[in-house]
Formats: C-alpha cells, sequence, structure tokens
C-alpha cells in the first residue's frame, strides 16, 4: 500500500484515521477540503482542483482523504491508487461524530483551512450547501451508494478496496499495519530527497 484514497460521508472519520495511517506508514498526507476550500470558503473551480491535487499527489505514496468525485472518481487520485480504504460507519455513529465535531469547532473557533472557520449560523441551518451537518445527513446515501457501485465498477479493477464499517474495525486496521511493519524482518527505511 503506497497510494491511498480514504473516502467516507461527511463525519465518518476520513481525515482523522487518514492522517493517523499516513503517520503510520510514514508518506504524506493530502486533505482535499484543505485545496479545496481557499478563504472566506471560496471554492476552487474543477480544473484548478484537479491541478493542485494533482500536484500533491505526485510524489510514489501518499494518503488523501475527500470525497471530490473530480479528483477521486473521476481524476487524478482514483487513477494513480492502489487501494481505496471506505469509511462506512452506522448513520447513529456518523451523524453523533458530524454533530459533536461541528459543535468543538465552532464554539472553540477552530481554523479549518486558509483562515476559515464554521459558523454558529450554519451549524442550526437545515440547507445542506451551508450546513455540514445537514450535508452529512443528505449525502450519506448517496455516498454508500456511490462507492458500492465503484467497487463492482469494472473501471476500477485495478484498486484495492477496504471497506471498514466501524472505529473498531478502523483501530484494528491501523494496529495491523503498526504491528506488521514492526515485525517484518530486514526491512529498512529509505529517507526520499527533498
Amino acid at each position: 500500500m503506497q497510494r491511498i484514497s480514504v473516502v467516507g460521508t461527511s463525519g465518518s472519520g476520513k481525515t482523522t484515521f487518514a492522517r493517523a495511517l499516513a503517520a503510520r506508514l510514514e508518506v504524506p498526507h493530502v486533505e482535499l477540503d484543505a485545496i479545496f476550500h481557499q478563504p472566506g470558503w471560496t471554492a476552487l473551480d474543477d480544473d484548478e482542483f484537479v491541478r493542485r491535487v494533482s500536484g500533491a499527489i505526485a510524489a510514489d505514496a501518499w494518503v488523501a482523504d475527500g470525497n471530490y468525485r473530480v479528483a477521486t472518481i473521476e481524476g487524478p487520485i482514483w487513477a494513480r491508487a492502489g487501494t481505496v480504504v471506505w469509511l462506512d460507519p452506522p448513520d447513529r455513529v456518523v451523524m453523533y461524530q458530524v454533530i459533536s465535531r461541528t459543535l468543538r469547532r465552532t464554539i472553540g473557533r477552530q481554523e479549518l483551512w486558509n483562515g476559515n472557520r464554521e459558523s454558529l449560523r450554519n451549524v442550526i441551518r437545515c440547507d445542506p450547501h451551508r450546513s455540514i451537518i445537514a450535508w452529512a445527513w443528505t449525502t450519506r446515501k448517496r455516498n454508500r451508494d456511490k462507492y458500492r457501485r465503484a467497487m463492482g465498477d469494472p473501471a476500477f479493477t485495478h484498486l484495492r478496496f477496504i471497506r471498514l464499517t466501524s472505529r473498531h474495525d478502523a483501530r484494528a486496521f491501523l494496529d495491523t499495519l503498526e504491528k506488521a511493519s514492526a515485525t517484518a524482518p530486514g526491512t529498512e527505511r529509505v529517507a526520499a530527497d527533498g
């Protein structure tokens, strides 16, 4: 596993998992939200987004997280990836995680990307284009259907799909990688230039 795409609906734990996975594999972590959301929540157009993502995944090894179809399924990430890890916890877990995370970020005025912060006004809105909570609720089924279809799509036979349906599964997967690297005989690490 050298090039990995981590996908799942908003609130599934993609970024937390991808960061941990990248740290264990000692490869760069590419967070698609950080590329897409420019200052003032301005979105990059598709061409510029794909150009920047392509630059971020030019290395031989990386872990990228995000659901942007133009960058993943139709774009450079899945074209180069060898593995897709799909985080698919139950809806109640997703909603608990996205609500608690959003409230924590809002109350703490946590900067997300490029100076952007979530606003309390957006927490209580029902518009999925303004509220990450509403977005997670309205897109969870569509995302689940999309990744189920992708697993059976002949266009993606070059990818190994790993579906993790609980936090326990995600931790166990990461622990397996840690144990494998600790016990692998004769392995050596090669530092990349740059």
